[in-house]
């Protein structure tokens, strides 16, 4: 890595301990983990190296885990099996929207699971069908069908879109337009779907009937268009594609384009939904309405869901029998969704990941002028950015080198350091988390400088 001349570093804030951001575990959690130990016939929890060792002995291998073991977290704070304690703006990849163990959130779960956790879809269920108003409601759209994930949500998004061409007589109306660098799930038809040959590579032959362009070529998708397209697949932000947003003018083409060909608009808002980039919806900033939308992630605040939301005008896509989730819509997965949803509104989240995520973008572009050898710039919506390192820098390297400084992100594309904090994170934690990715960038460049 070549060394430069930067510019002399801005004022900033005082360091701050992990300990002095966040409270210590609640004396009612640690007699709950004294009880648990005593109970007869508890096993006593191994070390954290058993724990290691354990985890490449019996878990599949189709991670890269690093060698943290996580056992409990507060807020925008996780503690190891260590008791090392970590600014968390990785949220379990903009998951965690109310951070971890929001006591909303955790009474509603331990509420909910005393009364009724699972009863399947042969009968409705009070709380999803509660779930399901309050999320078309805030919405605007009509009808919901509800799912484990993100990538089983987007295959529904998939299968509705065929079968409502199928079911007006047009059987061959099924292709699909979607986006290089794009990111759909891992299921074998949302990888297809996905726009990285990297993710396909092994699965067989690929799924008919998907085009992929350039992600932000509204010309190239004019081309591409036809009388077999049935539906767009677009995320307002790709977020695992190194953090992308698009313009308001592409998505608003995108719409124009499916109107004028009689195709369906399908947005996947699974990384930007429930407030992340500072609006309920990340398409919600281009003023553009799907047809239908996916949601999943940030749902729950946690814990397992996905959902798939449409206009009535497609309700009856997909009639009994033609898709089914055994798990998707349970009480205790609804319960949980409700809860986020309210304190979201309750609590203005969305609104403060708007004005958190401006301080955030505002900071990181700071970093990144710091550091004009290491790093290209920022670039984002609300809570949901990224760092764009410059080509030649290691990103998984300077990852571990910015969680031995005690904060967790996550890398998207191949060299974007990508920020998704909880949507409670504080300021003080936004300052104090950019201080230490500085930190590690600045020690990065020293080994580089020390290997010659």
């Amino acid at each position: 890595m070549p060394s430069s001349n930067r510019p002399s570093p801005a004022p900033q804030p005082q360091p701050q301990p992990i300990e002095a951001l966040v409270s210590a575990p609640s004396a009612a959690l640690a007699e709950a983990d004294d009880t648990a130990a005593s109970a007869p016939g508890f096993a006593p929890t191994p070390d954290s190296d058993e724990l290691l060792a354990i985890a490449k002995e019996r878990l599949l291998g189709n991670y890269r885990p690093a060698p943290v073991v996580f056992v409990r977290g507060r807020g925008s704070v996780l503690e190891d099996s260590r008791g090392e304690r970590y600014l968390d703006f990785a949220a379990g990849v903009a998951v965690n929207a109310l951070g971890h163990a929001h006591p909303r959130l955790v009474r509603t779960i331990a509420d909910q699971a005393a009364k009724l956790m699972h009863v399947s879809n042969y009968f409705y269920n009070e709380e999803n069908v509660l779930l399901a108003k309050e999320l078309c409601e805030k919405t605007g759209f009509d009808r919901a069908f509800f799912c484990n994930s993100g990538g089983e949500a987007n295959e529904a998004m998939l299968k509705l879109a065929r079968r409502h061409f199928y079911e007006r007589g047009q059987k061959d109306k099924y292709r699909f337009i979607a986006f290089d660098n794009s990111f759909h799930g891992r299921t074998l038809a949302t990888v297809n779907l996905t726009g990285n040959p990297s993710y396909k590579e092994g699965f067989g032959p690929q799924l008919e009937g998907i085009t992929h362009v350039p992600f932000g070529d509204i010309e190239r998708v004019r081309e591409v268009m036809g009388p077999d397209v049935c539906g767009i697949f677009v995320e307002p932000v790709q977020g695992e594609g190194g953090v992308l947003p698009a313009s308001t003018e592409f998505l608003r083409g995108l719409r124009a384009l499916a109107d004028e060909h009689g195709a369906l608009l399908l947005v996947d808002e699974i990384q930007t939904g429930m407030g992340r980039t500072g609006r309920l919806l990340g398409s919600d900033h281009a003023g553009v309405r799907a047809d239908v939308i996916t949601l999943a992630k940030g749902l729950a605040g946690g814990f397992p869901i996905g959902a798939m939301l449409v206009r009535e005008e497609l309700a009856g896509a997909l009639p009994p029998g033609t898709h089914g989730s055994t798990f998707g819509g349970n009480p205790l997965a609804s319960a949980a969704a409700r809860a986020v949803l309210s304190v979201l509104y309750e609590d203005e989240l969305i609104d403060g990941a708007a004005k958190k995520g401006e301080l955030l973008g505002a900071r990181l572009a700071e970093l990144a002028a710091r550091h004009p050898d290491m790093c290209e710039g920022e670039r984002g919506l609300g809570l949901l950015r990224g760092i764009i390192l410059k080509p030649g820098i290691d990103a998984r390297q300077a990852l571990g080198r910015v969680r031995d400084k005690g904060v967790l992100l996550t890398i998207a594309g191949s060299r974007v350091l990508r920020f998704t904090p909880p949507l409670v994170v504080t300021e003080v934690e936004i300052d104090e988390a950019v201080r230490r990715v500085d930190e590690a960038l600045a020690s990065l460049r020293l080994e580089s400088i020390s290997a010659g």
